[in-house]
């Protein structure tokens, strides 16, 4: 029987990391804090439990960084895709799921793989010895942050994230909102109808911006300074950047026919996308908050549509941390002063559910076949998972290192005297190249193992 490996940490990093290990046959034991100790943003003690949104982004593999890295998860069996694809919920070209669905499918099927005992308790300290994986996220536990500022000699990199609110569907006034996608993007009538629309006249619109500037807000502890991540602005930040942003942002009127008066176009939509598959949850999307409780139920029932609104959860704001990963992990996410621990996740500095996730699958993969005496390597740069490895632990400028989605921005340039000079081409191929890359490695992989 080969050695355990421990992973800390139940979020997609970790849940994926123990569905990796364990498939190729090493002993897991996962350690989870929750319900032993709670978080700010978590409300089940699921495993995987979406907190900020339920979109994995867009699911387009040959023209999209983050489809791509879909593509490559799937191939390489990742449990996280597996029960997203499973849970899908229509958004487009976008890939939603069921969020509760989605929690309770990985938990049920990481309890029940024989290879994966799941322990609840919290992990305090930085393990002497042994084979680890860290995968706590971005609300990594005070008393283990303590403990990784320690080992590093450096303070641990921050920045501030925000949730959006959730919308009880049957508290919106349907007379005055309606269904539609973007242009209506699907392919099904049950795709083209996965968002709800709340049109706003200009009026409107103004008041609705100066009432969200005047709102109370959750104030930040002295010394605190607040680095938000560009990809989760709170609505405030984005209003404070001028009058039009939201309009030109998460409210953007365009490729949108109001039904209800389709001679008059609106100066703002506010969207709402559904978030469970029973249709009776509606998140609002990009309104991320910072808020206070009271402040976001008078500002949202500004919007039309929304005046009882009901809502299953307010926004909310939150501390997440992160290491600087350029000057502290090898290109094996190993931690460089105690290799027996390695990191996974959004602590790495990845940003998003499908970046941790893939960070998770990469750290279970390197991990087993460390434990089992196989030749193990992280994929090549020209894939989306080799992309986003290489950016944070070396190819990132680790002076002014922040959170980074995937993008092929990341990824070595295609040479484009080949004749693919216009960007669909130069982005078909990135994902031509990247495939067959990792398809290789996925061979090489598997001869390794045999």
């Amino acid at each position: 029987m080969s050695e355990a490996l421990h992973i800390v940490g139940g979020g997609m990093a970790g849940a994926e990391a123990a569905w990796q290990a364990a498939n190729a046959g090493v002993k897991v034991v996962l350690h989870e804090m929750r319900p032993t100790r709670g978080t700010f943003a978590h409300q089940t003690d699921h495993l995987a439990e979406m907190v900020c949104s339920n979109s994995f982004r867009s699911d387009d593999d040959e023209q999209n960084a983050v489809g791509l890295l879909h593509w490559e998860m799937r191939a390489a069996g990742g449990l996280i895709m597996a029960m997203a694809d499973r849970h899908a919920l229509p958004a487009g070209g976008a890939l939603a799921v069921d969020r509760d669905a989605f929690a309770q499918a990985v938990t049920e099927r990481l309890r029940t793989h024989p290879g994966i005992h799941v322990e609840r308790g919290e992990i305090t300290s930085l393990p002497e010895r042994g084979h680890w994986i860290i995968a706590t996220g971005p609300l990594t536990s005070d008393a283990l942050g303590a403990a990784i500022r320690a080992e590093t000699g450096a303070e641990a990199l921050a920045f501030f994230d925000a949730i959006a609110p959730i919308v009880y569907f049957d508290s919106i006034d349907m007379t005055r909102a309606w269904f539609q996608s973007r242009y209506d993007k699907g392919e099904t009538e049950q795709e083209r109808t996965a968002y709800l629309n709340c049109p706003m006249t200009r009026a409107q619109y103004e008041a609705f911006i100066d009432a969200l500037l005047a709102a109370d807000k959750t104030e930040f502890h002295e010394g605190e300074t607040a680095g938000y991540f560009d990809g989760c602005l709170p609505i405030e930040v984005m209003a404070e950047r001028g009058r039009e942003t939201l309009r030109h942002g998460p409210m953007k009127p365009v490729g949108l026919t109001n039904p209800h008066a389709p001679d008059h176009k609106p100066h703002a939509v506010v969207q709402l996308r559904r978030d469970n598959a029973l249709g009776t949850l509606y998140n609002i999307v990009g309104f991320q908050t910072k808020m206070k409780y009271g402040a976001q139920t008078d500002v949202f029932r500004m919007i039309p549509g929304l005046e009882n609104a009901s809502f299953a959860r307010l926004g909310g704001i939150h501390r997440n941390t992160f290491l600087n990963s350029p000057t502290l992990l090898d290109d094996h996410l190993r931690m460089k002063s105690r290799p027996h621990i390695r990191f996974a996740g959004q602590i790495t500095g990845v940003e998003g559910y499908v970046e941790s996730a893939a960070m998770g699958l990469l750290a279970g993969r390197l991990a087993a076949g460390e434990i089992l005496g196989h030749r193990a390597s992280a994929p090549p740069r020209e894939t989306a998972m080799g992309a986003l490895v290489h950016h944070i632990t070396g190819g990132a400028e680790a002076k002014t290192f922040q959170p980074m989605n995937v993008n092929f921005g990341l990824f070595p340039p295609i040479d484009a005297r080949g004749g693919r000079r216009g960007r669909r081409d130069r982005f078909r191929a990135y994902t031509d190249r990247a495939k067959a890359a990792f398809t290789q490695w996925l061979g090489a992989q598997a001869r390794n193992a045999a």
